[in-house]
């Protein structure tokens, strides 16, 4: 057996140098299945003296490979160093250990680590329960954190007043942000930190703390102090104690901005941005939170309340001015898609905020030129598309792409934009263009329905004329209603109240037949008249200018039977008269020529300084005319004032007993019988007298017919007071009797009165 052995183990010495070990232990258990237990403990003995010796061998065979690899890598690099230097000095900027390797890195020591059985083994369990109830490792417990109280907030309070330390402000701002996270708004929040709230007596006074007293114990903390030039912001970055308190307020501007995202009483909003328009330098020198402040604003500035509509304009403003290159092209962009968002619906109410929202974007937009005219030039073109697919297409939907709210608006804007900044070289080749795509506006659907749009273009030309001394032939709009509507025509429906053309666009088939309609297109195109002619009144050529508008008025005069109507175009022609004649006479005594441009605009300089008669004229009637649209706005129509008549139908009984009453004294007979208290008549005689009062009857009701033929109740004025109101019932509002009916009515039948009532067809 010993013989057996020393062969066995000589035979796998010859093999050793071409097996490695993991295959030489292998192949020595496959080998042994087979020997007996004394031959085996021999052959272990001598396996494990042969392993030990084998062990040096191998692993220096290792070593020259990983050498041999590691130089191989080094000469690529070499390589790579002439093909590619760009990628190279890549590597060198940001990986380090790539390039500067070491030869004797290696894993051994990975290698060599030989996994050493626990002493003691666990035992599998089927029952998932052990997993759960380990503890997953958080970064802090919930019990582990503090909870604020009003105790603490009045400590911190007391110790900023006295002096602040970079310790406190950094519990400080951990309790804020604790106090932040609370709330759900839209800057994602972070874990609390040390602290929690739990209470919100708590969260008021820690958030009214950090507004109110926070700030100027901050700027004392960094030592800043104001520059010489006001006009300059002075950042917070340029104190040197900057770097000890940045991550701070970097949590703390974060947690502003959440607070705003989540905020909806108006008053604390307010306080919060009153706080952070305080706060705006230090905004500046984050540019990421700046991005969200900006975010959070814009929307504030387009769907807030008055006040706070106000205070982000502010902040906004103030960010542009002194980062103009970097925030102001992404600020007037998403304003402009703000502000067209929001003007989709108009109403008396919201009429306000859209005015305000044109104003503060003009603005914006005077900041800087170049910018606003690339700006303008891509909307205006925008809108010109919109117009021109309309006029190629002729579909509704393409209409309806330019006629209404926002389209509307947006010519609007660019009206009161080029007018504030006038005069300006940049922005001045956009006037004629933007005039084009108003007038086309106006000429797309010139039907009377579109009346108040286009009495909204008039007024956006009148604008832009006057502001930005540029002749617009606006009259003409104006004086074509005058042609295309008659307003002898007696109404056909009831008017219910005044229509507002300030917040409608299209009148329906209903609106114009009403006498509201006419009463207030009669009253806009006086205003607007009136307000051209004033941007008009003090020119040389005012005379020229308005004798079509005089043979127009005069025209009217003559066809217009409604006293009313008459009576607002005669005072309108007689003070374009009364300033033409004024500018004649004083045209007559210039002593330079028509040529003379720089005398001619002297000249017209004097007499606007002066005054002319429709300018004096103007400034009164448009204090009344401001008053009565403020009037309107608030919602206090005119007609709540008027006192209408109430149609109340008397009862049946009462009714009938009148009727039998007053025709038995009208039909009374001539007999010489002294019997009044009988009250007897003949047949003979009542039937007489009936037919004579349905002859008459049938007479009065055809006349009234031939009269009017709408089957309305309609308002009318008879005098020209313009509170007195008489209602009339018109004789063609009766419904058509037959001669039964009226037989049937003379002698007081009760169905016949049932079925009179008023109708209402359109």
């Amino acid at each position: 057996m010993c013989s057996l052995g020393c062969s066995m183990a000589a035979s796998r010495k010859r093999k050793l140098s071409k097996l490695s070990v993991d295959e030489f232990f292998t192949s020595t258990f496959d080998s042994d299945s087979n020997c007996d237990s004394e031959g085996d403990d021999s052959a272990v003995e001598d396996v494990g003296k042969e392993k030990k010796a084998l062990q040096p061998e191998v692993q220096g065979k290792k070593k020259e490979k990983q050498k041999g690899a590691a130089q191989e890598h080094k000469e690529q690099l070499s390589r790579l160093k002439e093909k590619d230097p760009e990628f190279f000095k890549f590597l060198e900027q940001n990986d380090q250990k790539l390039l500067n390797f070491d030869d004797t890195d290696s894993s051994e020591d990975e290698e060599n680590q030989v996994h050493t059985l626990p002493e003691e083994l666990e035992l599998a369990s089927d029952n998932e329960e052990s997993e759960e109830q380990q503890p997953i490792p958080k970064s802090k417990k919930a019990g582990d954190l503090i909870p604020v109280t009003v105790r603490m907030v009045e400590k911190w309070k007391a110790e900023v007043e006295d002096k602040l330390t970079f310790k406190q402000f950094h519990h400080i701002i951990m309790a804020f942000k604790a106090a932040v996270s609370t709330t759900k708004g839209e800057v994602a929040s972070e874990e609390p930190g040390k602290y929690k709230i739990e209470d919100s007596s708590v969260f008021n006074a820690l958030v009214s703390f950090c507004i109110r007293d926070l700030f100027l114990a901050l700027q004392k903390l960094l030592q800043l102090k104001p520059g010489g030039d006001r006009k300059k912001l002075l950042l917070p970055s340029n104190s040197p104690r900057w770097s000890k308190i940045r991550q701070d307020i970097s949590v703390y501007l974060t947690g502003l901005v959440q607070l705003l995202s989540s905020l909806t009483e108006v008053s604390v909003v307010s306080a919060v941005l009153r706080h952070v328009l305080h706060l705006v330098s230090y905004y500046l020198c984050f540019p990421k939170h700046c991005r969200l402040l900006l975010k959070q604003t814009i929307n504030q500035w387009s769907t807030g309340e008055e006040t706070v509509r106000v205070l982000a304009f502010l902040i906004l403003n103030k960010i542009c001015r002194h980062k103009r290159d970097v925030y102001l092209n992404l600020v007037l962009k998403q304003m402009y898609v703000a502000y067209v968002k929001n003007c989709k619906f108009t109403s008396p109410n919201v009429l306000p905020l859209i005015n305000f929202m044109q104003r503060t974007l003009t603005e914006m937009y005077a900041l800087d030129n170049q910018i606003t005219y690339q700006h303008a030039f891509i909307y205006i073109r925008q809108l010109a598309i919109h117009l021109r697919n309309a006029m190629t297409m002729k579909k509704k939907e393409t209409y309806q792409s330019v006629y209404n709210w926002q389209f509307i608006h947006c010519l609007y804007l660019w009206c009161r934009m080029l007018s504030t900044i006038y005069p300006n070289e940049v922005l001045e080749p956009l006037i004629y263009p933007l005039t084009q795509v108003i007038i086309g506006c106006i000429k797309l659907l010139p039907t009377a329905r579109y009346y108040p749009l286009r009495l909204h273009c008039v007024r956006a030309l009148t604008l832009l004329s006057d502001c930005t001394k540029t002749f617009i032939p606006v009259m003409p709009f104006l004086l074509e209603i005058f042609q295309q509507v008659d307003f002898n025509k007696k109404p056909g429906r009831m008017s219910v109240r005044p229509i507002n053309f300030a917040v409608i666009l299209k009148l329906s088939n209903a609106n114009l037949q009403e006498k509201a309609f006419r009463d207030g297109l009669l009253e806009q195109l006086y205003d607007l008249t009136l307000e051209y002619f004033h941007t008009q009144a003090h020119t040389i050529g005012f005379p020229e200018l308005a004798l079509p508008v005089f043979i127009q008025l005069k025209a009217f005069l003559k066809e217009c039977k409604v006293a009313n109507y008459c009576k607002q175009m005669r005072q309108l022609l007689e003070k374009l008269q009364e300033n033409s004649t004024y500018i004649t006479n004083r045209r007559q005594k210039a002593t330079f020529g028509v040529a003379n441009k720089e005398a001619v605009a002297l000249w017209e300089k004097e007499i606007k300084e002066e005054g002319t008669p429709l300018q004096k004229y103007y400034s009164s009637w448009k204090k009344l005319r401001e008053k009565e649209i403020a009037l309107e706005i608030t919602g206090k129509e005119r007609l709540e004032d008027l006192n209408f008549p109430e149609i109340k139908r008397r009862k049946l009984q009462e009714s009938k007993v009148k009727d039998k009453k007053e025709f038995r004294d009208l039909f009374e007979s001539d007999s010489s019988s002294d019997d009044e208290s009988s009250g007897l008549k003949s047949k003979g005689e009542s039937k007489k007298g009936n037919e004579d009062f349905l002859e008459d009857l049938s007479d009065m009701s055809s006349e009234g017919e031939e009269e009017n033929e709408d089957d309305e109740l309609s308002f009318e004025d008879e005098s020209d007071d313009e509170d007195g109101v008489s209602l009339k019932r018109s004789s063609a509002a009766r419904k058509k009797l037959s001669q039964a009916d009226l037989k049937a009515l003379a002698e007081g039948d009760e169905d016949v009165v049932e079925d009179l009532e008023f109708s209402d067809e359109d």
